[in-house]
């Protein structure tokens, strides 16, 4: 497609963004084109489309020719405008063409037609190929404009679905991973000693033989390194091992018949292996892929007695059968390990468990391990949910916890998202409750309660000697807020103070509203979770009356007196027995520092191994008549929250 005669140059145009007008002109025949010296291109249908731009202060008059057959990238596929905030109305020129819009930008109010001076919206500026099908092209032009929008519209939520924020997470540094090679290197070192060698027999001319009974006696893998490989990997790493055997011999040559054992060993052993990590359907961690190679440089084989000089001569159709069948057998050994008894150890970590009678924590994992050269990233959900509505989910609106630090082994991050669930679930389990009645108020507390409602007792005319009782309810879920600084949790309530008659209904004396603040300490403890509050603000105030609120003034310091010395303790031994850390078992934390950021806490420790892995293996390993893989389904959680 040509614009304008090629006896004139072309102008030059404004950008696509920039055209401020489009209308339709009446079309005009080839002949009228031909007779003006035009270059003209004919549709299928024969006639020409064409489009009049008024330019600011220039007129011009453009035609803008479209047919399948003759145009130009340059025209047909201009710069798309910004993204329409609704689907348009769009409507072509002419049904059965090939069409350029343009256009401008019109408010709401507009109802320009699309006959002559008609606007299309921005949305429709782009080039629509439409298939000579009258109005089933109309409805094309609409159904694709409309689905353009639709789809840029669910991009930011289908986004923020995609990575939805971890209310935990955890680094694991090449720090940490030093300490688990030298554990895994035991665990290695074990599997290789129960390897099985198959028999071998065979014969050359007039030697037969026959090897049986081969076992490994002893290992040295001396040089073995355990790197992080990303974006998912764990690389194993072992060179130049050697590996003592010992087996049972079995050699006819001619006429000579012996039996004895054998003393071999295989040297330069090279053993690289990759370990996948992801997350299983359940949200576990697990080695979901291995890949293995080992190989062995040389080995030699030791003879005794008479016959040792024919020995070593024949030993050679031995040793390469040996060296072949062993080499053969480290990988598979490895994969079952990797694959069957060190997923067996993954399952021990936490991922929807109890905590106590009244909520549980959902740690499953959000997305496959991040893995860089230097660092692991797991992001955990840390969901709390009660345990009366266990599908309940609370969004997530909190900052994502960000961990720097690389100096320790391992850092746990916390958002302000994982407390509040916690705190919410608390509250959805009606639990934020404590009733004070008799003894367990305060002698002093109850006098000068009584002496400032005297005036509401003796005009209810209610006993006078009936026991008091104090009610504080939680009116709203409580909120954390970390900050540098420290931590904090504001707390809302209801304080309802009441006579408690016999055999009569509660007499309610008053009820005030209580706003506290209460100051966080976060620390860690073997892997259990623990916080201990204190009361650092306290303020009641009157729901009917600024006047009351007044009244109530001589009561703020014994109240609060009563939450540090009553209410605070019963608090805190709540809270004392914590909640797990997603760590396998035997696995502990160490010199535990916490440090607060804005959002989030992080815990920097070290790790220690209170049992080791073959241990924790043995105590979990799967039956024989088992599968390799491990079930995806979750395992129930425990009902003892002592075993947190």
């Amino acid at each position: 497609m040509q614009i304008g005669s090629p006896q004139h140059p072309r102008p030059s145009r404004t950008p696509f963004a920039h055209v401020p007008l489009a209308r339709r002109v009446p079309e005009r025949s080839t002949a009228a084109c031909a007779g003006r010296g035009e270059r003209c291109s004919r549709g299928e249908e024969g006639f020409v489309s064409s489009l009049e731009l008024g330019w600011p202060g220039e007129p011009l008059s453009v035609p803008v020719l479209a047919a399948s057959r003759a145009r130009r990238d340059t025209d047909l596929h201009p710069p798309r405008p910004s993204v329409p905030l609704s689907p348009p109305s769009c409507e072509p020129t002419r049904s059965g063409s090939w069409g350029l819009y343009k256009g401008r930008e019109t408010s709401a109010s507009s109802k320009e037609s699309l006959g002559a001076g008609g606007v299309l919206p921005p949305s429709c500026l782009h080039v629509i190929q439409l298939p000579h099908a009258g109005s089933r092209g109309q409805a094309s032009l609409c159904e694709m404009a409309a689905g353009s929008c639709l789809l840029l519209l669910l991009l930011p939520s289908l986004v923020t679905a995609s990575h939805s924020p971890p209310g935990c997470k955890i680094r694991i540094t090449s720090k940490g991973l030093d300490l688990v090679k030298q554990e895994g290197l035991r665990f290695v070192e074990q599997e290789l000693h129960n390897i099985t060698v198959s028999d071998l027999h065979g014969s050359e001319g007039q030697f037969q033989y026959n090897i049986s009974q081969v076992k490994v006696t002893d290992l040295q893998l001396a040089f073995s390194d355990l790197n992080f490989q990303p974006q998912q990997h764990l690389v194993f790493d072992i060179n130049n091992a050697s590996i003592s055997l010992r087996f049972r011999r079995q050699l006819l040559y001619w006429f000579f018949y012996d039996i004895g054992s054998i003393n071999a060993s295989a040297d330069g052993v090279h053993i690289y292996t990759v370990l996948q990590l992801a997350k299983d359907e359940a949200g576990r961690l697990k080695i979901s892929n291995m890949t293995c190679n080992a190989s062995i440089a040389r080995m030699h084989a030791g003879f005794s007695g008479t016959l040792r000089k024919v020995y070593e001569f024949l030993s050679t159709f031995i040793v390469t059968g040996m060296r072949f069948l062993l080499s053969q057998q480290i990988c598979p050994s490895l994969e079952h390990a990797s694959l069957v008894l060190l997923n067996s150890l993954l399952d021990t970590v936490p991922v929807r468990n109890y905590v106590d009678e009244h909520i549980g924590i959902d740690y499953s994992l959000l997305r496959d391990p991040s893995i860089s050269t230097d660092t692991l990233d797991l992001d955990f959900k840390g969901m709390f949910f009660p345990r009366v509505r266990e599908d309940q989910e609370l969004e997530n609106h909190a900052v994502e916890p960000v961990i720097k630090e690389t100096e320790r082994m391992v850092y746990v991050a916390f958002s302000e998202y994982f407390f509040d669930s916690a705190m919410h679930s608390y509250f959805q389990a009606g639990v934020l409750t404590i009733e004070l009645q008799g003894e367990k108020i305060p002698k002093d507390l109850e006098v000068l309660l009584r002496a400032t409602f005297f005036g509401t007792i003796f005009m209810l005319s209610p006993s006078v000697d009936a026991p008091l009782q104090l009610v504080l309810q939680v009116s709203a879920p409580p909120r954390c807020i970390i900050k540098p600084s420290g931590t904090s949790v504001s707390v809302s309530a209801f304080l309802n103070i009441s006579l408690v008659p016999p055999d009569r209904p509660p007499v309610q004396l008053s009820s005030m509203a209580m706003e506290t603040k209460l100051s966080a300490k976060v620390f860690l403890q073997g892997k259990a979770l623990r916080v201990q509050l204190d009361l650092r603000r306290f303020r009641i105030y009157s729901k009917q009356s600024a006047l009351e609120s007044l009244a109530l003034f001589s009561l703020q310091a014994p109240l609060k007196t009563l939450l540090q010395l009553t209410i605070m303790p019963i608090i805190n031994e709540r809270t004392k027995k914590g909640v797990q850390i997603p760590l396998p078992e035997g696995m502990d934390f160490t010199r535990e520092v916490v440090t607060n950021h804005a959002g989030f806490l992080t815990v920097g420790a070290d790790l220690h191994f209170s049992k080791g892995l073959r241990e924790v293996i043995e105590k979990y390993r799967p039956v024989p008549t088992a599968s390799a893989y491990s079930s995806s389904r979750p395992a129930e959680p425990s009902l003892d929250p002592s075993s947190l």
